[in-house]
């Protein structure tokens, strides 16, 4: 997952940080309402942690004002306030869940985890396709049960397109999701990341094709899809 984390306090930010990455998922940090909600609107996330209390903007402009755009990626609040007025008027803006500081760090991934999937139309934590498995939770890749070594990119590249089976991924959205501000991001290096991760897929019942000009797309291999090139 590619995660906007907008916290004020310093402390919790890091630890939310260092957790999703150790765990291998992306994160963009801010500290600031007004900076997160303009993050949000442009940035191709997959979850947003959103803090209540925050300079410029509070939580709940910034959540009114992205639901207002449209923006329909999943968002978690946290909130130091049990208040059941306060989570009623969350969930009425539009929030997909959330937590009240202090929290657990286990149970925060299992909450990301849970609204990513409602929001991709998945119901469970493992994806599959042909003989290959992803197990969202261990982040391990295996066919036909037997492990297979990706790297970090080459897992996340996987686990979108795992996700969006039958649809093709834009370039420009996986440059976004895989490498955010980092300056290494190009489509030529998301070209190199499906070239590696092709010859890992060898012998697993897919394929990932490229639709030339637009993207890539995870297919099993008996299935037609007109256009491809």
């Amino acid at each position: 997952m590619n995660v906007l984390i907008v916290e004020d306090s310093a402390d919790v930010a890091f630890a939310i940080d260092q957790r999703l990455r150790a765990r291998g998922h992306r994160t963009q940090l801010c500290a600031d309402g007004d900076d997160g909600y303009a993050l949000a609107s442009s940035g191709d996330f997959d979850c947003v942690v959103l803090d209540i209390n925050l300079p410029g903007q509070d939580g709940f402009q910034v959540l009114a004002g992205l639901r207002a755009l449209d923006v329909a990626t999943p968002i978690l609040i946290l909130t130091a306030r049990d208040d059941m007025g306060d989570k009623i008027d969350m969930l009425d803006l539009g929030a997909d869940d959330y937590m009240v500081k202090p929290f657990s760090l286990d149970e925060l991934e299992a909450r990301l985890r849970a609204i990513s999937r409602r929001h991709s139309g998945q119901s469970r934590s493992v994806l599959r396709a042909g003989r290959l498995r992803l197990d969202q939770v261990q982040r391990a890749v295996s066919i036909d049960g037997a492990p297979i070594d990706l790297g970090q990119r080459e897992a996340q590249l996987l686990e979108y397109l795992l996700l969006e089976q039958g649809n093709t991924l834009r370039k420009e959205t996986l440059v976004s999701k895989l490498f955010g501000y980092d300056e290494a991001g190009s489509p030529n290096a998301v070209e190199l990341l499906v070239s590696r991760l092709r010859r890992k897929l060898a012998g697993a019942g897919v394929e990932i094709h490229t639709q030339r000009g637009v993207g890539y797309q995870l297919r099993s291999c008996h299935a037609d899809i007109p256009g491809d090139r």
